[in-house]
């Protein structure tokens, strides 16, 4: 197993996964998350809110209903772990996901199912984007 050639492809699948969702293609989102993707968020404030696929994909399409401009694409990759048919990825992300400018820390799962990669669990840590 080339392990390098499948972080690579990994990183690749999260790339699309940033350039779909920043411009809010709810039918790329569909194909690249999981069924059974499970979405948990930790705020500043230590709130929790956790979303299914249905449930994560309706956030982006109410942006793309009000007209919202696209996101950040900006990342930063800390970790890409890959094991077999299971794969990490540790990576930075400013955003504006919640209303608010920040950072995201997001630690996502990623399982090779149906003869590709899908994401079935992000954790997302939210921190104030402290570098304007």
């Amino acid at each position: 197993m080339d392990i390098k050639k499948n972080e690579a492809v990994v990183k690749k699948v999260i790339d699309d996964l940033i350039q779909t969702a920043t411009n809010f293609d709810i039918k790329k989102l569909d194909h690249i998350y999981h069924d059974n993707l499970s979405v948990i968020m930790i705020d500043t404030d230590d709130n929790l809110n956790i979303a299914d696929k249905e449930t994560f994909k309706r956030i982006f399409k109410s942006k793309k209903e009000a007209g919202d401009p696209p996101m950040n694409t900006w990342a930063k990759y800390h970790k890409i772990d890959v094991n077999n048919n299971k794969a990490h990825v540790l990576i930075s992300r400013k955003n504006n996901l919640s209303g608010i400018d920040q950072i995201l820390l997001l630690s996502i799962d990623l399982i090779f199912e149906d003869n590709r990669w899908q994401v079935i669990r992000e954790v997302i840590f939210l921190r104030p984007d402290l570098t304007k």
